[in-house]
C-alpha cells in the first residue's frame, strides 16, 4: 500500500538532491530528471522489491533507467533508499566520482545496467523478462523510458520481441513530456496515436498522471492478467516542480547557477512536508 504523504516526500527530496547535484557538478538535463521524480518516488518508495543492504538479491526486481541522461535522478533515489551516502550525491558528474552524468552500474550499488545511448534499456530489460522466465523467476523488470527515445528502431523490434513472448513480467514506463532535445517531440518526429501503437504491437496499455502517485502505483499493481507485457504512459511535464523550468526546452541542457539554483531549491522546499 503506497503511502501518499512519504512518497511525495521522496520526490521532493529526489528533485532537492538533483538540482544541487547538477549545479554543483555542471551537469545537464535536470528538466528530465524532474519530469521523472514521482515515478521514481512510486518505484523505490513501494513497488519494487529490493533489499538495499543487500543488492544483488536474487529476489529483487530489476529496475532500468533507458533515459540515462536522467541518471541523477536514481542516484538520488538509491541514496535515499539505503544504497548510498547522500553525502556521495555532491560529488555528481565531478572529476574523479563514479557517479557520471549518464548513469552506470559501474561501481554503485543497485544500478542493473549504464544507459545513455537512447534505445537500449527496453532490449536489455527484454532479454532479463524472458531469461527470467526461462529461468521460472517470479521477479519483475521495469524499464523507464522518454518519449522522444521512442524514435529508435530498437525499440520497436524489443516491443514486439516482448509480445511475441508473451512476457508478462516486463512492464515499461514511459516519461511522456512532449519534449525533446530543442523541440517537441510531435515536431521531431510524431508519436501519436501513441498508445494505439503499443495496443497494436500486442500490449496492454494505460495512461496515466505521471505525477499523481496514486494513479502510478495502480496502473503497475493493477495490471492486466492476460499474458502481455504492460506499457505504462506517465503524462509528466518537464522540470516539474521548479515553475521558471516547466514545459521549457531550454532545460533540457541548461544547468541552474546562482540565482536560480537558489530560487529553485527555495521552491522545493516548500513543497516538503
Amino acid at each position: 500500500m503506497i503511502n501518499i504523504k512519504d512518497s511525495k516526500q521522496l520526490s521532493n527530496n529526489i528533485r532537492k538532491h538533483a538540482v544541487t547535484m547538477t549545479s554543483l557538478g555542471g551537469s545537464s538535463h535536470i528538466g528530465s530528471i524532474l519530469s521523472i521524480a514521482d515515478i521514481l518516488a512510486v518505484l523505490y518508495g513501494s513497488v519494487l522489491k529490493y533489499k538495499s543492504g543487500n543488492p544483488k538479491w536474487p529476489g529483487r526486481d530489476r529496475f532500468i533507467l533507458s533515459k540515462g541522461h536522467a541518471g541523477a535522478g536514481v542516484y538520488a533515489a538509491l541514496a535515499e533508499s539505503g544504497f548510498l551516502s547522500k553525502h556521495k550525491l555532491k560529488t555528481h558528474y565531478q572529476d574523479g566520482s563514479d557517479l557520471s552524468g549518464h548513469v552506470s552500474h559501474k561501481g554503485i550499488p543497485g544500478v542493473e545496467f549504464s544507459t545513455g545511448s537512447l534505445g537500449h534499456g527496453l532490449p536489455v530489460a527484454t532479454g532479463m523478462a524472458l531469461a527470467a522466465k526461462i529461468n521460472k523467476n517470479n521477479h519483475r523488470i521495469f524499464v523507464l523510458m522518454s518519449d522522444g527515445e521512442c524514435d529508435e528502431g530498437s525499440n520497436w523490434e524489443a516491443i514486439l520481441f516482448a509480445a511475441h513472448h508473451k512476457l508478462d513480467n516486463l512492464i515499461a514506463i514511459i516519461d511522456r513530456n512532449m519534449l525533446q532535445s530543442i523541440n517537441s517531440t510531435e515536431d521531431t518526429l510524431a508519436l501519436e496515436p501513441f498508445a494505439s501503437k503499443w495496443k497494436a504491437f500486442g500490449w496492454n496499455v494505460c495512461e496515466v498522471n505521471g505525477h499523481a502517485h496514486q494513479e502510478i502505483s495502480d496502473a503497475i499493481m493493477h495490471k492486466e492478467s492476460s499474458k502481455k507485457p504492460l506499457c505504462i504512459i506517465a503524462n509528466t511535464i518537464k522540470g516539474k516542480g521548479v515553475s521558471f523550468m516547466e514545459n521549457q526546452t531550454l532545460w533540457h541542457y541548461r544547468t541552474a547557477k546562482g540565482d536560480e539554483y537558489e530560487s529553485a531549491l527555495k521552491e522545493l522546499r516548500k513543497n516538503d512536508a
